[in-house]
C-alpha cells in the first residue's frame, strides 16, 4: 500500500514538473503564440492602407481581428488581438483606413505577418502589447480563456 502511495506521489510530481515548463512556453497572455511569437528584435513600423478586415472565431467563444495591410512593399497580414479588446478601446477598422503599425515581424502559415504592438489611426493610438510583446488584454496573467488569448487558437494574433 505504501508503494502505491509513493508511486502516486512520484507520478503527481512528474506531471507538475512537466506542466510548469509547458505553461511557461505558451507565453504571457495565454492562447497559442501570443507572447511567444513576439520578438522585440524584429520590431518594425509600417504604414499602409487597410485592404481587408478579418475576424477569426475560435472554439472558446473568442474572436480575433486581422488586417490585410497594403504597404509599399506588398500586402502584410497584421495580427491585432481579440476583437472585444479592440472594441473596448473604441477602435474599429475598415477598408481604406490609413494606419501606422508597429510590431514584430513573423511568418504565419508560410506568409509574412506582423504581430501588432501599437496601431496609430486618425490621431488615435491603440496599444496592444508592451515592449516585450505581452498582450495588454492579459494584464500579464497566464491563461487561455476567452478574452485572454490571442484570437487565433493556433497561431499568433
Amino acid at each position: 500500500m505504501k508503494a502505491h502511495r509513493r508511486f502516486g506521489a512520484l507520478l503527481a510530481a512528474m506531471v507538475i514538473a512537466c506542466a510548469v515548463p509547458f505553461a511557461a512556453s505558451q507565453g504571457m497572455g495565454g492562447g497559442m503564440g501570443s507572447g511567444r511569437m513576439y520578438n522585440p528584435a524584429t520590431e518594425t513600423t509600417v504604414n499602409g492602407t487597410v485592404e481587408k478586415v478579418t475576424t477569426i472565431s475560435g472554439r472558446s467563444g473568442w474572436s480575433g481581428t486581422h488586417l490585410d495591410l497594403k504597404t509599399d512593399s506588398g500586402t502584410l497580414d497584421v495580427h491585432l488581438g481579440p476583437s472585444a479588446y479592440l472594441s473596448s478601446k473604441g477602435f474599429q477598422f475598415a477598408t481604406n483606413d490609413q494606419v501606422e503599425v508597429t510590431g514584430s515581424k513573423a511568418t504565419y502559415q508560410g506568409h509574412p505577418a506582423l504581430i501588432a504592438r501599437e496601431v496609430r489611426m486618425g490621431g488615435k493610438v491603440l496599444t496592444l502589447r508592451n515592449a516585450q510583446g505581452i498582450p495588454e488584454w492579459s494584464r500579464g496573467q497566464q491563461g487561455g480563456g476567452p478574452g485572454t488569448g490571442n484570437g487565433t487558437g493556433g497561431g499568433p494574433m
